[in-house]
């Protein structure tokens, strides 16, 4: 019995091998029908199509991660060295007017270097001589005629009582003419034959890079010495337009605003406007309270230092305005009491919101024009000095436009210092026309009562 039981199993073993051989085979036959041939090759495909959208899926996600991380690491940057210039630019002020004169002709020459380097970098491939020598050169002598036309406005004491300056003050025209000529001659000796056309053409750079930049420097510290408050407002408006523009459009841009600049938009130039004038109607109205802002800057001959003391101009003073009748029915106001500067910064910043940006986009227009990027690197995240500069050159030149325009008057400092420079005999001369003139207009006693 256990024999045949071991038969009779090894036959039905072998039966269920065969039948399953049998099984396989029918399987094979029918995968290996047209039929079957067509679903393995979609199922290749499709495995395959479905492993290169996964792949592509992660490239895509790594990429997108890195570009905000990217880009969130760039805000960070740009946000913390924003508050720490806008700190700095806090504690410059606390420093005085001369340290605000030399922040801004430190940022003078920088600029210019920055934007000679771009020029030089086309030039130095000619191996041609003396360019960056003769830039330099003619940025020493434009310095050397505006800031001595300075000193012989507002240092005319510190200037009478020295010898040497008395000599340089007189013929400082003549001298800054003759340093000037010196470079002219300099530059004509340079010239290399075949490359002339060049050589003219980065003259020409040099010129005007000292037009833009140190010309309208200049006039950031005429500026100031009209008051720090001519100095501070503008500057602040146009950093106050730049960033509020920025999250304007960061957060509602849409739409292209200039295709000189793509990430300009409508809605930051247009929220950055609103803002702008909001932010500079209260700032004045803040500075407007201080003498230390809204005096003129002038030299105390006893102290051979700058004051900031005066009795302040009417625009200083609180005065009361009629409101529209318009705006007296809509907010129940008839009166309201203002600084008259907080009117003038309406117009400040008006100019830094709408026309300011155009020193922008002018200065993109000039770095598309040299395929790059940023003046320099000199902020991480910021570029160069002039990328930071390029508004505030142009709202320096409205300002003391408007300021010639519409605010200066006769400044009774600055014609004492005049007055001190002419010699004893003008000085008597103008003295008694003087007398004669308040005697006429009765602001002195006659002669007769005078002798009694």
């Amino acid at each position: 019995m256990d024999g045949m039981g071991k038969v009779l199993w090894r036959g039905g073993g072998m039966a269920a091998d065969e039948g399953n051989k049998q099984n396989n085979t029918s399987d094979k036959d029918e995968r290996a029908g047209p039929e079957g041939e067509g679903r393995r090759t979609f199922q290749r495909v499709n495995d395959g199509m479905e492993s290169e959208s996964r792949v592509q899926a992660a490239a895509a996600f790594f990429m997108i991660k890195a570009f905000v991380l990217h880009r969130w690491k760039n805000y960070w940057i740009r946000g913390v060295l924003s508050l720490a210039m806008i700190s700095g630019f806090f504690l410059i002020i606390y420093m005085g007017p001369v340290t605000l004169i030399l922040v801004v002709m430190t940022v003078q020459i920088k600029c210019f270097q920055e934007i000679i380097t771009i020029g030089y970098r086309v030039y130095h491939s000619y191996e041609l001589p003396w360019f960056r020598t003769l830039s330099w050169y003619f940025l020493i002598c434009v310095n050397y005629f505006f800031y001595g036309e300075t000193v012989a406005d507002y240092f005319g004491a510190l200037v009478q009582r020295e010898e040497p300056l008395q000599f340089l003050a007189r013929y400082h025209r003549f001298i800054s003419f003759a340093l000037y000529l010196a470079g002219f001659c300099m530059f004509v000796l340079s010239l290399v034959k075949k490359h002339y056309r060049l050589q003219f053409y980065m003259f020409a750079w040099t010129h005007v890079t000292l037009l833009i930049v140190v010309t309208q420097s200049h006039l950031v510290i005429q500026n100031l010495f009209e008051g720090m408050i001519w100095f501070i407002v503008p500057i602040s408006i146009v950093i106050c337009n730049d960033i509020m523009a920025y999250l304007f459009g960061f957060f509602f841009g849409r739409t292209p605003l200039i295709k000189l600049s793509p990430k300009k938009t409508w809605e930051g130039f247009i929220g950055g406007f609103f803002s702008t004038v909001v932010f500079g109607f209260i700032l004045a109205y803040l500075l407007s309270q201080f003498q230390y802002f809204v005096c003129p800057v002038g030299f105390n001959s006893e102290t051979n230092g700058f004051t900031v003391e005066c009795e302040p101009s009417d625009i200083f003073v609180m005065q009361e305005y009629t409101l529209p009748a318009v705006v007296q029915n809509t907010l129940r106001w008839k009166t309201v009491n203002l600084y008259p500067f907080q009117i003038h910064s309406i117009f400040l910043s008006s100019f830094a919101s709408l026309i300011g940006p155009f020193g922008g986009f002018f200065a993109s227009g000039f770095k598309r024009a040299f395929k790059i990027k940023d003046f320099a690197s000199t902020i991480p995240g910021h570029g160069g000095i002039m990328d930071r500069f390029d508004c505030q050159y142009l709202m320096a030149t409205f300002t003391h436009v408007y300021i010639a325009s519409f605010i200066r008057g006769p400044n009774p400092s600055k014609v004492l210092q005049q007055l001190l420079l002419l010699q004893p005999e003008q000085q008597l001369s103008i003295f008694h026309t003087l007398h004669s003139h308040l005697r006429e207009r009765g602001m002195l006693p006659p002669a007769a009562a005078q002798a009694e």
